[in-house]
């Protein structure tokens, strides 16, 4: 039986939450902002078609918002993360396996599923999420992974498509793979591209001509894979689990400029908490820690300083308490007094299953007090914590969040919190 593969995509994810709650801003210019209200990360279409790209920091394209009265969010990340879960329930219903790629993402695994007519049931599968959820999705399958992100690319790029296509059928793909840009191909991305140009390869029709053989050996595996996954040869599963992650990050942009250790070490604290309960809910301990911090580097008028470091933990744990005790330590070594810091960060790595049995140390035989009913006392700091999200780890941040990150254009949570749930007057 030929594999079926599909992806759903959602729209333009983050507008279209906040627009689910306004409808008045239909239509309208809207774009959502990055942590401290500093990037675009998602625009609408009619921020699109003004020429204005992912990532670009605010400062630069006032002009445009002033002019344009472009409707400014901040990042409201409890309401994306409850529709993103809705989504995701919705295409359950669709097939056997379901493979969460991303917040606004899945691959659907539709082998034997819709054998008379896939594009009849991409569209129901895209009329049903819509319906249930008030999310626009589009709809791209193909035989392999990469042959449905093409579809869903294709799928978004012509509107003639209705938000579904299938390219199962390898005279359709052939067609697709000629003008669309090799860049735009799922695993080579620009940098990538760059090297293959010279090559003579510019689109996805020329990559899928070559010798998976020959660009291995002057690439690598991932890109031969790709060669194959283009002409229709499965070579990457759906992972209906999603796998742990192997390195965990949590960083901010201060609101304000910091320039006391305490308020850094606060910080840190709370980046570490973050950080391990995200551990906790993979059922991962990590072993090695680093931490950095740094000023503006885009001031040149400030004086510059940035340093990290890293150590590797005594044992593997996930104990928030430890994790926040070293990142203290390292901090202090780190931190100089008379520069005004913009950014902090904590990074966990070595990660591994809790269940995993750890090297012991032979010349410590003492068992330190904070590992007794340590996994106890983590569950209930984590149930406190989603209960009181903006509580999180008072003991060991501290109360003075001023620091934190601006959120001056945040909406309302409503979906998750009953104090902002919409209100309806009839009258």
């Amino acid at each position: 039986m030929v594999p079926m593969i599909a992806l759903v995509n959602c729209n333009n994810f983050y507008v279209s939450c906040e627009r689910l709650f306004r409808p008045d801003l239909m239509g309208r210019p809207v774009a959502v902002l990055s942590n401290n209200d500093g990037c675009i990360v998602s625009r609408s279409q009619e921020v699109k078609n003004l020429g204005i790209k992912m990532g670009v920091p605010v400062y630069q394209v006032r002009h445009l918002i002033n002019k344009h009265h472009i409707q400014l969010f901040s990042s409201n990340y409890s309401l994306y993360g409850d529709l993103s879960a809705r989504v995701m329930s919705v295409l359950e219903e669709f097939a056997p396996v379901v493979e969460v790629y991303s917040i606004d993402e899945a691959f659907l695994d539709l082998t034997g599923v819709c054998l008379k007519d896939p594009v009849a049931y991409g569209q129901e599968i895209q009329a049903t999420v819509g319906r249930n959820t008030g999310i626009p999705v589009c709809v791209g399958m193909g035989p392999t992974k990469t042959l449905a992100k093409l579809a869903n690319f294709a799928a978004k790029q012509w509107p003639q498509t209705g938000g579904v296509l299938d390219l199962s059928d390898p005279v359709r793909r052939e067609k697709l793979m000629r003008i669309v840009p090799v860049s735009e191909v799922w695993g080579i991305g620009s940098r990538i591209a760059a090297r293959l140009n010279p090559l003579g390869i510019h689109t996805a029709g020329d990559l899928a001509r070559q010798p998976a053989e020959r660009l291995q050996e002057q690439f690598n595996i991932t890109v031969a894979r790709t060669v194959l996954e283009l002409n229709g040869i499965p070579c990457l599963e759906l992972e209906a689990i999603a796998p742990a992650k192997q390195q965990i990050v949590c960083s901010r942009s201060f609101s304000r400029r910091l320039t006391e250790y305490r308020e850094l070490s606060e910080a840190s604290a709370e980046f570490c908490s973050r950080a391990a309960e995200k551990l906790r809910s993979q059922q991962s301990v990590a072993g090695y820690l680093s931490v950095f911090i740094r000023t503006n580097p885009f001031n040149p008028q400030e004086p510059q300083y940035q340093r990290s470091a890293s150590m590797r933990l005594k044992t593997a744990t996930q104990d928030t308490r430890i994790i926040v005790s070293e990142a203290h330590r390292l901090l202090k070594a780190l931190f100089r007094a008379g520069y005004r810091y913009q950014k902090c960060g904590v990074q966990l790595s070595d990660i591994r299953w809790a269940s995993m049995p750890d090297q012991l140390d032979l010349f410590d035989m003492t068992e330190p007090i904070w590992q007794a009913g340590s996994q106890a006392l983590m569950q209930a700091m984590d149930r406190i914590n989603r209960r009181f999200p903006k509580g999180i780890a008072v003991a060991s941040a501290g109360f003075d969040k001023s620091w934190q990150s601006k959120v001056e254009r945040l909406s309302q949570r409503y979906t998750t919190d009953w104090r902002e749930l919409l209100s309806v007057r009839c009258s």
